[in-house]
């Protein structure tokens, strides 16, 4: 029996991209982080409901928080319960993790993003990546190579 290849990136079923991230940013590191989510949270993301979009992280005395992040509460969410679906969210990391993420982001230019939110085994994670901002000149060159490996696969599909 042939054995199954390992996936690379981050394990699971994803429920959000930040694809705004990765367009406005150089990635240069990424980590994986656990997130302290509440009841109602964790079904609003089994149905799917979460955005990145607008969100970021910051270290706030040791720890690192998640902002901004929307998960929207579901219809039939509990009566005695009062969903905030944009509250801060803890971020579970090692200690030797925060402190390379404290050092880096001490250094000019660099801040921490949010890249994906996926399920790993029956645990929602989020990746998270050390990131310099780009200049436009570098999101253009970017944009410029994208397109030119598109049509380079499109020229190779053609011929063969």
């Amino acid at each position: 029996m042939a054995k199954r290849k390992k996936k690379k990136g981050h394990g699971g079923l994803t429920i959000a991209l930040n694809k705004a991230a990765r367009h406005n940013y150089f990635i240069e590191q990424t980590y994986e982080a656990g997130l302290v989510l509440e009841g109602w949270e964790v079904k609003s993301l089994r149905d799917g409901r979460a955005q990145l979009k607008e969100s970021y992280v910051q270290i706030n005395k040791g720890e690192a928080w998640l902002y901004n992040a929307h998960f929207s509460p579901l219809l039939s969410a509990s009566t005695h319960i009062n969903p905030d679906p944009t509250r801060a969210r803890k971020l579970l990391l090692h200690d030797y993790e925060i402190s390379r993420l404290i050092g880096a982001t001490e250094q000019k230019g660099y801040t921490i993003a949010p890249l994906a939110l996926y399920w790993k085994k029956n645990r929602v994670k989020l990746e998270i990546g050390l990131a310099k901002g780009k200049q436009l000149h570098d999101k253009r060159a970017a944009s410029k190579e994208r397109d030119w490996n598109r049509e380079k696969q499109r020229i190779m599909k053609n011929n063969y």
